[in-house]
């Protein structure tokens, strides 16, 4: 069973006992349990269920593992004829997320 959830304006195709890695999931701190009721669609071993924009009733669990810091990224802005240059940097917070469980229907789990 896999789904596909959105999340900070992302979307991430999710199966059970995966870890992915999202933006920032500001309010949750690591061991929290995290619910995604965004999902886009949700596709067992016979059925597919596609939603408009979501699937009705369907969630996925998962289990916030810790929050890290992406590789540094460099912003270097030059101008031409001015002698003038700047560098900047940048770390992009991220979340790691084990996905527990994918909940569809009745009796779907």
């Amino acid at each position: 069973m896999y789904a596909v959830v959105e999340t900070s304006g992302r979307q991430y195709f999710v199966v059970e006992n995966q870890v992915i890695e999202t933006e920032l999931q500001r309010g949750y701190n690591p061991g929290d349990e995290i619910v995604f009721d965004r999902v886009l669609m949700v596709r067992d071993s016979e059925n597919v269920a596609i939603g408009r924009p979501y699937v009705e009733g369907a969630r996925v669990v998962g289990k916030v593992l810790e929050h890290f810091k992406g590789p540094k990224l460099l912003i270097v802005k030059v101008r031409p004829r001015k002698n003038s240059r700047t560098k900047k940097g940048h770390r992009q917070w991220y979340s790691r997320i084990k996905i527990e469980k994918i909940e569809y229907g009745e009796g779907n789990a």
